[in-house]
């Protein structure tokens, strides 16, 4: 039995600080703040009318004009940033409409610098799988491998691009050696030293980003990513790249997917001094609103604990699919 007296004084009680909800929120050592979501956005070439992705509850691919009525939204609710991801209408084995300045992504780009202005980081997603008429993340050898040094190139020019079209940062997500390196010369040569450059630095292979896919129309047509993505199995490797990624001029760095990787979340943000994100990726959504959708889950304590565990794990940036929802909610919205 727990005696109340140790060398004459009462034993702390830790309950005493779990009492009420004012004295939680007093001493939490985790806090999320609407500032520190982003909200990844699919705009689609050629439709009239926003289309709903069936995998992701609530989630849609935009046209341009609900693209602008979304970003409006989420920057009133607060969210610190805003992803684009494009899905063009032609597709070819170079991802001619990646780089293309009337390509969606641009002109989505320059839509999102219109309307929001400064209120919101405007990122864009820097990878050929949505462009590319096979789906992987880059130009192809013969063989059907994918060519290192030439993807790497068009992720150089893609890069350029994104920033003449109003990227404060573009996000290289294809995981080629030396892409941020390129990335940065040719950014530095076209007069946008200025724009930053968020590192998917360990992105893993995983299975939790296939309602992404429906998504964005990137699903390979063969094979899989497992050569360029990392091993699910693999901490060290996770920062290995990252080191490699910041010595070429990364100015953040990502993890993805984020609850199934928690550790390697806090091993790299133990490890290095620029902002960590990491992505809460479709199928983390997708299960979450599966099960609630079936009364298993309650749905909105299911989306704040596994917020706060990415942040508690040291993710100051988190992008998630709930990011204008949450924002509201932290800032006491409906």
């Amino acid at each position: 039995m727990r005696s109340d007296m140790t060398g004459g004084y009462p034993l702390a009680r830790p309950r005493r600080l779990r009492r009420t909800p004012a004295l939680r929120a007093l001493v939490a050592e985790t806090s999320l703040r609407p500032r520190d979501l982003v909200l990844p956005l699919f705009v689609k070439e050629g439709i009239a009318e926003p289309q709903p992705v069936s995998s992701m509850p609530g989630v849609g691919q935009h046209t341009r004009d609900s693209l602008r009525k979304a970003a409006a939204g989420a920057a009133d609710a607060g969210v610190g940033g805003l992803i684009v991801f494009g899905v063009p209408a032609a597709k070819d084995g170079r991802g001619s409409a990646a780089d293309d300045p009337a390509g969606i992504s641009q002109l989505a780009l320059a839509d999102l610098r219109a309307e929001v202005g400064d209120a919101c980081v405007i990122m864009a997603d820097l990878c050929l799988c949505e462009y590319t008429d096979h789906g992987h993340c880059g130009v192809l050898t013969e063989g059907g491998e994918v060519a290192n040094d030439a993807t790497v190139e068009r992720y150089a020019a893609i890069a350029v691009a994104q920033a003449a079209a109003g990227a404060d940062m573009v996000a290289p997500s294809g995981m080629m050696d030396g892409q941020v390196a390129a990335i940065r010369k040719a950014l530095d040569a076209a007069g946008r030293a200025d724009v930053g450059i968020c590192a998917y630095s360990a992105k893993y292979a995983s299975a939790f980003y296939g309602p992404f896919r429906e998504a964005a129309e990137g699903a390979p047509a063969f094979g899989d990513r497992a050569s360029h993505q990392a091993d699910p199995a693999n901490a060290a490797e996770a920062l290995r790249e990252v080191a490699l990624d910041i010595d070429e001029g990364a100015d953040m760095v990502m993890v993805k997917p984020a609850l199934a990787y928690l550790d390697i979340i806090q091993t790299v943000a133990d490890s290095v001094t620029v902002p960590v994100a990491a992505y809460q990726v479709s199928g983390e959504f997708a299960m979450v609103e599966a099960a609630a959708a079936r009364g298993w889950l309650d749905r909105d304590r299911v989306i704040m604990e596994t917020l706060t565990a990415i942040r508690r794990a040291g993710a100051g940036v988190i992008l998630s699919y709930w990011a204008a929802e949450v924002a509201r909610w932290l800032r006491g919205g409906v």
